[in-house]
């Protein structure tokens, strides 16, 4: 089996080894939350399509961010992220590796936040995207709150999500805040899975470390990080999503952020 990694904005998806062996199961419903009820999570309803299959949501409000990477060329690709704490957002190691020098955070609107440092979990594996977690810091508040981590169970097989991010839709459009709803598809040790199943949505490139949300509490909660695909078209296959709640991932989150909170 081969995925792909989740990468920049309008680019092809890089192709790896994948290094789980489960085997997803079928979405048999439909989108179970309306794309532009989905946008209420991250910053209200907007107007037109995607995530993929998704809606165009308002950015002025809201957790989930875009960064811009820089290397020592410059410019270096842009991902999605998750304000989790008013001056950190958690988002996909493999945003940050590979020679990546700094980090502007994107709110949607407004001016780009400097990050002041940046760090992936030290066991992240290139090839499987085993631990597939970052967390960008900053030195003054984000004007936004922050999203509550799921840490107190797994995903459940064929319970709705909400997937959001800055990434490409159905046209080749960026940078502009999407969200949609899928079903989880599969659940193992350190990831969730969603399939690209019409109405549903799906990840596309621009929208790694962008957030993955399940209800828990009576409330919509961060409960994995965009990670991969198995195909590079954005209309087919698995999507992957590095979990939250694994031992490791957690004190890796805690060692840099010990003010989130937990469902």
């Amino acid at each position: 089996m081969t995925f792909g990694r989740v990468l920049a904005p309008a680019g092809a998806l890089l192709l790896a080894a994948c290094g789980g062996t489960s085997v997803p199961t079928t979405p048999t419903q439909s989108a179970p939350i309306p794309a532009a009820q989905a946008c209420d999570l991250v910053g209200g309803i907007g107007s037109t399509i995607s995530i993929y299959n998704g809606a165009e949501c308002n950015p002025e409000r809201g957790p989930v961010v875009q960064l811009n990477m820089r290397d020592a060329a410059g410019s270096a690709g842009a991902c999605s992220g998750t304000i989790i704490a008013p001056r950190a957002v958690l988002t996909a190691a493999h945003c940050l590796d590979g020679g990546i020098t700094g980090v502007l955070v994107w709110l949607g609107v407004g001016p780009q936040y400097t990050a002041t440092s940046f760090a992936y979990h030290p066991r992240f594996d290139t090839s499987s995207l085993q631990f597939d977690i970052g967390v960008v810091l900053l030195g003054e508040d984000l004007p936004r709150a922050p999203s509550a981590l799921l840490m107190s169970r797994s995903g459940r097989i064929g319970e709705p999500a909400i997937l959001a991010g800055f990434g490409r839709n159905e046209i080749g459009e960026t940078t502009r805040l999407r969200a949609g709803s899928t079903l989880v598809s599969n659940v193992t040790a350190t990831r969730l899975e969603t399939k690209y199943a019409p109405p549903s949505s799906s990840i596309c490139s621009g929208d790694s470390g962008g957030p993955i949300f399940l209800s828990e509490g009576g409330g919509w909660v961060l409960a994995g990080i965009s990670s991969a695909t198995t195909q590079t078209a954005c209309n087919d296959g698995t999507n992957y999503y590095q979990a939250l709640n694994p031992t490791d991932v957690r004190t890796f989150i805690e060692q840099y952020v010990p003010s989130v909170t937990y469902r």
